[in-house]
């Protein structure tokens, strides 16, 4: 590349060196790179929940109605500069969720209106001590109200539901009560203040309610019943992949999602605080779909505790699992052989058992068919318990690995029978729909129906089980 400097006669051709090219040749090179893991990055976070696209539609639709009123002379005319704290009001209030937009746009105006109410009385009780009195009450006031106010903040109850109400309580308070030394006309100032904060307040709700809403209710019960099926994935692939080659059944074989279970229930352990926030969320939004008024959203708080502590039984017992598939001999002893059979029972039948309420929480409908499972987990226990009473071992370090497996199996069968009564009491509280007994069997036969005996010339007679 040549670059031709200077005119006329005086004209000189410069190369740039093959150093700078280089360099040149980089960073448009690292540039691309950088745009085509953006352009990735994008796309995965489309595909994850197309709804994030939405919301931001809807988040600049609030803005552009908004501003709409800065526009338009009549409306400027009444508010003047204040009509951009709608403006501001619209960029802090929207939120993902219906319940978040209603938890701020409620904090923001209640915050406000108090605040200016208590601002205008600071005001005209200052100004009765005179001109030199008035900045000094004024300071007291705002030194009470705002160390009042901010220690509120350390209460629970406040901090989990009102906490950005009191920032704006604060705020709004010290801006009137310092500005009103100034301004002559306050009550007008606090007026436009609070109409501004409501047009854009309400511009956010209606859009966040009528336009592609994202409910945080649903959000939470579909998180806690997405965490049970995580659950119940990691206990059926376990029972099909580690317990396979040790049970007399060597010929099953089941395919689909069970493939790469090993890390499927690890999301739960870190749901606590998601959970907490759409639960109190959820309490801000009205009625919709099968979630009535009074719906029982910290219910959902103690399900989720259960799952979590499941979860940790399971990430113990996945360690096990790994530690003897490592070294073969520490599940080659008399006792692991002998209840084999029995944990393998167990982990099926708990499995199944969550799968099963994961679904009856998806269809809001009681947990009928769970209760047959309950009891082969607990036959599966007792069969445990014979095999250990009535086994013999010589080396205790054997019996040590397999007590622990087995225990922890027993520990999150408990856990199961936990989270279906938990389960079973959200069910009564929040009135599932009830499911007929015949039409639950019939379903239960069709499941049954689709593990069939198949063989073949190279296979022998066995059980194969196809996850659809």
């Amino acid at each position: 590349m040549e670059v031709a400097i200077g005119m006329g006669a005086e004209k000189m051709v410069v190369s740039p060196s093959p150093r700078c090219q280089q360099l040149w040749c980089r960073a448009i090179g690292m540039v691309s790179a950088k745009a085509v893991v953006l352009a990735s990055k994008t796309k995965k976070v489309w595909r994850d929940d197309p709804r994030r696209v939405l919301h931001s539609m809807k988040v600049g639709l609030a803005l552009a109605i908004v501003s709409i009123f800065y526009y338009v002379n009549p409306i400027y005319d009444g508010f003047g500069v204040s009509m951009m704290w709608a403006v501001l009001t619209a960029v802090v209030v929207m939120e993902y969720t219906v319940g978040g937009t209603l938890s701020k746009g409620t904090n923001r105006a209640f915050g406000t209106l108090l605040a200016g109410a208590l601002g205008v009385g600071a005001h005209h009780l200052a100004v009765l001590f005179g001109h030199r009195g008035e900045p000094v009450l004024l300071v007291i006031f705002v030194f009470l109200i705002g160390a009042a106010a901010s220690f509120s903040r350390f209460i629970p109850e406040v901090k989990a539901r009102y906490d950005y109400g009191t920032v704006i309580f604060i705020l709004t308070f010290s801006l009137v009560a310092v500005s009103s030394y100034r301004v002559d006309e306050l009550l007008e100032l606090a007026h436009q203040r609070l109409s501004t904060v409501a047009i854009g307040a309400a511009a956010c709700i209606c859009i966040s309610v009528f336009v592609f809403p994202v409910w945080a209710g649903e959000e939470l019960h579909d998180l806690c019943a997405g965490n049970l099926e995580k659950l119940a994935t990691y206990l059926e692939g376990l029972a099909a992949e580690y317990f396979r080659e040790k049970d007399e059944l060597a010929n099953v074989h089941v395919k689909g999602e069970h493939d790469d279970f090993s890390h499927a229930y690890r999301p739960v352990l870190n749901s606590k605080n998601t959970e907490e926030t759409l639960a109190n969320l959820a309490r801000w939004e009205p009625p919709h779909g099968q979630f009535g008024l009074r719906h029982p959203w910290k219910h959902y708080l103690k399900l989720g505790a259960l799952a979590r502590r499941c979860a940790f039984h399971i990430d113990v017992l996945n360690t096990h699992t790994t530690r003897c598939e490592e070294d073969p001999h520490l599940s080659s002893t008399e006792f692991h052989e002998k209840t084999m059979r029995a944990c393998a029972q167990m982990c099926s039948a708990s499995g199944n058992v969550l799968r099963e309420l994961a679904s009856s929480m998806r269809k809001m409908t009681e947990p009928s068919n769970a209760r047959q499972h309950l009891k082969n987990s607990g036959a599966a226990v007792e069969s445990l318990t014979q095999q250990v009473v009535l086994g013999k071992e010589t080396v205790l370090f054997g019996v040590l690995r397999g007590a622990s497996m087995a225990s922890l199996l027993v520990e999150i069968v408990a856990c199961t029978r936990d989270i279906a009564a938990s389960v079973e009491e959200l069910a009564r509280v929040a009135s599932f729909r009830r499911v007929d007994a015949a039409a639950a069997a019939i379903t239960h036969q069709q499941k049954a129906a689709a593990i069939k005996p198949v063989s073949g010339p190279e296979d022998p007679a066995g059980v194969c089980i196809v996850v659809k």
